[in-house]
């Protein structure tokens, strides 16, 4: 794959600028180690918060989270942060978070659920869906779900488990999500020496989730495994063109469209894995990340402008 062609200047430099503290290498290192060196890395990126935004951390049924509003909000988002379900956390996100309560004028809550390889599969799932169901007894009026890679991954799940317990969710986002594709074909071949995410590192965040046998066909741990994919919320799924995950994204919209839903599917061309935190710097990240706040805001607004 010729990515000096495909990745601009700018998105190299940002990719240039994150290995400076999060290098290639860094899945082979502890965990202990990856944790810290992914928490300096996000320290680095960090951008404060809006003007107007306040934020208040809150325990939802044991799950800690931290809850973002800026006047008063009628829709709720809950967000998972990505991270592979190994790193990443409140912190990692916080900027991201805060940044979609202003543009949305929504609250944000984000989860903090339990990570691998200390807790493993379904305490991830278990988690996000505890911290749904707390944000749906805590406020009235409508939910999205929203989250990046990993935390793509539980949205999903916690939306196709919703079905016939929850009625108050109106969409999700996914962005670049790790769905459960086939690891052997596709984008995964195509783009597994991508910069920022390869299939080698895909393959260790699967393998360190679960106790040693993957769950077979079970939707809370790989969305694209279920076998009915009726009833779910208005779907937007962004993915990146230069990212193994990419056909997740596409696979997931065919399914949900193919039984009768809405969803609709954007590989933004030229990314990498990971460029929410690019959104300030990269011309194609802050147009990816607009279009992003337009989807949430949308669903949100019950509307679909697709």
């Amino acid at each position: 794959m010729d990515y000096e062609t495909i990745i601009d200047g700018e998105t190299w430099a940002f990719i240039r600028r994150t290995g400076e503290f999060y290098p290639p290498d860094t899945t082979a290192m502890p965990i202990a180690e990856q944790r810290r060196i992914y928490n300096a890395m996000c320290r680095e990126f960090f951008q404060g918060y809006p003007e107007g935004v306040s934020a208040e951390d809150r325990e939802a049924d044991r799950v800690p989270t931290r809850v973002y509003s800026s006047g008063n909000p009628t829709v709720t988002v809950v967000y998972f942060h990505g991270g592979g379900f190994v790193v990443g956390g409140l912190e990692s996100h916080d900027d991201i978070c805060a940044e979609i309560c202003a543009r949305t004028g929504f609250r944000v809550v984000s989860a903090d659920y339990r990570l691998a390889p200390e807790h493993t599969h379904p305490a991830q799932f278990q988690d996000a869906w505890a911290a749904t169901c707390w944000a749906a007894r805590t406020w009235s009026g409508p939910l999205v779900l929203a989250g990046d890679s990993a935390g793509g991954n539980l949205a999903a799940a916690v939306a196709h488990h919703a079905r016939d317990r929850l009625d108050r969710i109106v969409g999700q986002v996914l962005i670049y999500p790790a769905l459960g594709g086939d690891r052997d074909k596709g984008s995964y071949l195509a783009h597994a020496q991508a910069p920022m995410l390869s299939r080698d590192d895909i393959l260790f965040y699967d393998g360190i989730r679960h106790d040693g046998t993957a769950p077979n066909r079970d939707p809370a741990f790989a969305p694209l495994a279920d076998s009915d994919f009726t009833s779910l919320p208005p779907t937007v799924i962004v993915t990146a063109q230069c990212d193994p995950l990419s056909d997740d994204g596409r696979d997931y919209r065919d399914q949900i469209v193919s039984a009768g839903g809405k969803a609709v599917w954007t590989e933004e061309p030229g990314l990498v894995h990971g460029y929410l935190r690019a959104r300030t710097t990269v011309g194609r990240a802050r147009e990816s990340f607009t279009r992003i706040v337009e989807a949430i805001t949308a669903l949100g607004g019950r509307a679909w402008p697709w």
